[in-house]
């Protein structure tokens, strides 16, 4: 099993973020975020490498564009076993990303049926499920963390072993896919509700 080197850690909920990202930093792990985590971590003293770093590409259109790039789900999406994929990031300069701590705009507490359509719209989360979803895929190898409840264990596994196992990276994906389908769901319902 490989260890753990990186992580990419964009939340909306911060509570026990600064915690976790201290205890993996001590572990030397790489830490990848982007806007406010960024910040955040960074007041905190941990060293953080910005997403635009990594792409090359600045935060664009108000911040709607920061993770949709190759050098981010390639990292994420890429097979372990398989040679040509390993061939395929040397060419393109693109590092792997071994863990995504990621949770979505919370859409449900922000947007009620009488929320103006634009703010609605604002507030879908599009980076965050692509992120979560690209590494549930490849839950074989990419840990995705959604819910702060599930730090200490992800911890625990990764000062024992270097890295979670199977078993909770197939818990912690199962997690993403009930989300996401409950999270469109609920954006459904709302678009349902309304008239244009």
């Amino acid at each position: 099993m490989e260890k753990i080197k990186r992580v990419l850690i964009s939340v909306t909920d911060k509570s026990g973020i600064i915690e976790f990202a201290k205890e993996l930093q001590n572990l030397g792990i790489e830490i990848i975020s982007t806007g406010g985590t960024a910040r955040l971590l960074k007041e905190a003293g941990i060293e953080v490498i910005e997403v635009s770093e990594i792409t090359g590409f600045p935060e664009i259109l108000e911040g709607r564009v920061k993770t949709l790039h190759p050098k981010i789900h390639g990292g994420i999406l890429f097979k372990r076993e398989k040679p040509e994929h390993w061939k395929t990031l040397e060419i393109h300069h693109i590092k792997p990303i071994d863990m995504i701590v990621v949770n979505l705009y919370a859409f449900d507490k922000i947007v009620k049926p009488e929320t103006d359509l634009d703010i609605a719209l604002e507030n879908i989360d599009i980076g965050g499920p692509t992120l979560i979803r690209a590494g549930a895929k490849n839950f074989k190898n990419v840990t995705v963390i959604i819910d702060p409840s599930d730090y200490s264990k992800v911890l625990e596994e990764i000062k024992a072993y270097g890295n979670t196992t199977l078993e909770t990276r197939f818990e912690l994906a199962k997690k993403v896919f009930k989300l996401t389908s409950k999270y469109d769901q609920i954006i459904y319902n709302y678009l349902s509700n309304l008239n244009i």
